[in-house]
């Protein structure tokens, strides 16, 4: 009794997922624009105001460092105490919670940070923090 043989069957892929995933994204592409659209369907005019001032995103901190000869580093430019005052004074006026951090060399002369700390407080810069790193464990 001869055997049947049966053709192999060519392996398929399976679309149906590709599919499901493209629809999904259609959809959510669809509604997305839709609430885009939804603020701008009025026609409003805007009230005008003799003095405002811009929406602007806040600034990014200002970044102190203090190396171990005790020289002040403002945006990889070395600066003198009075460089410094001036930078943070217009950051200060531009912005009025500015954040300063103050990376200080492990060996620099503690004063050297008390002075950074004090032009700050000259130009009433109150949001000051301390960089450090965590100690490796067992050291």
């Amino acid at each position: 009794m001869p055997l049947k043989t049966h053709p192999p069957e060519e392996p398929g892929l399976n679309l149906t997922p590709m599919i499901d995933i493209v629809l999904l994204l259609v959809i959510f592409f669809m509604v997305g624009t839709q609430f885009t659209n939804a603020e701008r369907q009025y026609e409003i005019d805007l009230p005008s105001v003799s003095v405002a001032q811009p929406l602007t995103a806040l600034p990014d901190e200002i970044v102190v460092n203090v190396a171990r000869d005790g020289t002040f580093f403002l945006k990889n430019n070395a600066v003198s105490p009075e460089q410094l005052r001036d930078a943070l004074k217009q950051a200060h006026e531009r912005y009025a919670d500015q954040a300063v951090i103050v990376r200080g060399d492990s060996a620099v002369v503690y004063q050297r940070i008390m002075d950074v700390l004090s032009i700050c407080q000259q130009v009433q810069i109150t949001n000051v923090q301390l960089a450090n790193q965590l100690a490796e464990e067992g050291g």
